[in-house]
């Protein structure tokens, strides 16, 4: 009976925040009153203290509105959308809100409940000596793109990005960096023994994914995680994984890639437990490393899918999230599917999707090419003449379009965006989140 009562109490409390904040949030309701008074059913005993009513029973008093209870507050501050300006615009509601949103425990639990669902906040691009940031949500969510621009050393390249951190790849010290733009963090990691140093390994390629687990960093500390880098040598194809929570390289594994290397131009795609990227050179084919098994294997691809693969081959999920890739001809996109029967045999199954039904016309002889792919919200970006266009293909759905600074693979960058609020409700995080809201 109290976890029922709870839970009705709990769900009234989530209606009349949202009556409150939603003027705030943007959510509708404008005619909400600027305060809430909360009417309570009224309960009656046939005993105990209380108020006596016309029918003889006693009323009890009304318990305290559950907004007074900053634990139960704080919980259905939690529920608020993980959108760049949910919590500032809640902070502005009175101190007391201030003092909860701000709290490092409070932050840490908003972006553990939502990481899962992180809104795409904009892509990256790589500039001579630099990392420019390119924002994608429209006010008040849309952050400047100057807060994740990064100076970069010469010769110093994205190789990709995934669960709020991004993979670099310096080649003059011969080290990874991850970086965590959220909070600035940035870990430099030495290349592994076997790419280099005498080994016939070469860095081309990498990815990075949090490591299991649902807990954040913490206070001081970057998310956990792990970074595989892939090479070819002509012959074998090689993968290595760094864990942050060891600190240490593990094992240099390998399996035959006979005439093949891994592209640079195409990033990592990650489906289930597994991390693939593309191969050329005497044929295609994907390069799958199971992180569970810690095992590398090689998967033909069909033949005719040899013609022309500059940025129109990406690995991406196909029907059902099996292990499938986009093929672009002119402005026909083939979406190929891997299925294995019931005898574990594996064969290739296309579906032809027309673009001219959901792109905006193009010029003339300049046929749609792959520049990026987001992971989480299942979204190609498709070059058309000027612009980029965010094409769901499994749904058919047309997303959205903005223009193209740049010809250049755009990564898509997810993440939980809180800071400016971890300052103890002082008045600098205040003003530097107010000001930025439009």
């Amino acid at each position: 009976m109290g976890s029922r009562a709870s839970g009705v109490g709990l769900a009234w409390a989530l209606s009349v925040i949202f009556q409150f904040i939603s003027p705030l949030l943007g959510l509708g309701n404008a005619n909400c009153p600027a305060s809430i008074t909360p009417q309570f059913p009224t309960p009656y005993t046939s005993g105990g203290e209380g108020l006596m009513t016309g029918g003889g029973r006693r009323r009890l008093p009304s318990p305290a509105s559950p907004l007074e209870n900053d634990d139960l507050l704080s919980d259905i501050l939690l529920r608020l959308p993980p959108a760049p300006s949910s919590l500032p615009r809640a902070s502005l509601v009175c101190k007391r809100w201030r003092s909860l949103i701000s709290d490092p425990a409070f932050l840490r639990r908003f972006r553990d409940r939502h990481r899962r669902n992180a809104p795409l906040l904009g892509f990256f691009t790589s500039v001579p000596r630099c990392l420019s940031f390119t924002p994608i949500q429209d006010p008040p969510d849309r952050l400047p793109p100057v807060r994740f621009s990064l100076n970069l050393d010469d010769g110093c390249r994205i190789l990709g990005c995934r669960h709020g951190l991004v993979l670099l790849f310096d080649p003059t010290p011969r080290e990874l960096v991850v970086w965590e733009p959220v909070t600035g963090y940035l870990n430099r990691l030495a290349v592994p023994p076997g790419f280099g140093h005498g080994g016939s390994a070469v860095v081309q390629n990498g990815a990075v994914v949090r490591a299991a687990g649902d807990t954040d960093g913490g206070d001081g500390h970057s998310i956990p995680f792990l970074v595989a880098v892939v090479g070819c040598d002509g012959a074998l194809g090689f993968a290595c994984v760094y864990s942050s929570e060891t600190g240490e390289w593990g094992n240099l594994i390998s399996t035959a890639c006979p005439s093949m290397y891994v592209l640079r131009i195409s990033p990592s795609t990650m489906i289930g437990g597994s991390l693939y990227w593309l191969l050329g050179g005497s044929t295609v084919g994907i390069l799958e490393f199971d992180l569970d098994r810690h095992c590398l294997s090689l998967i033909h691809m069909p033949l005719n899918t040899i013609r022309d693969t500059f940025l129109r081959l990406w690995v991406m999920p196909g029907e059902g999230g099996r292990l499938g890739f986009l093929q672009l001809s002119g402005n026909t996109a083939h979406l190929w599917t891997r299925k294995t029967d019931c005898d574990g045999a594996a064969q290739w199954e296309q579906r032809t999707i027309d673009l001219g039904t959901l792109l905006p016309s193009a010029e003339v002889g300049f046929p749609a090419l792959i520049l990026g792919y987001a992971e989480e919200d299942k979204v190609s970006l498709l070059a058309n003449s000027t612009d980029i266009c965010m094409v769901q293909l499994e749904s058919m759905q047309f997303k959205k379009s903005f223009e193209m600074s740049k010809f250049d693979l755009h990564h898509p960058f997810a993440s939980v965006y809180t800071e400016g609020l971890d300052t103890g409700g002082g008045q600098d995080g205040h003003e530097r989140w107010h000001n930025n809201i439009r």
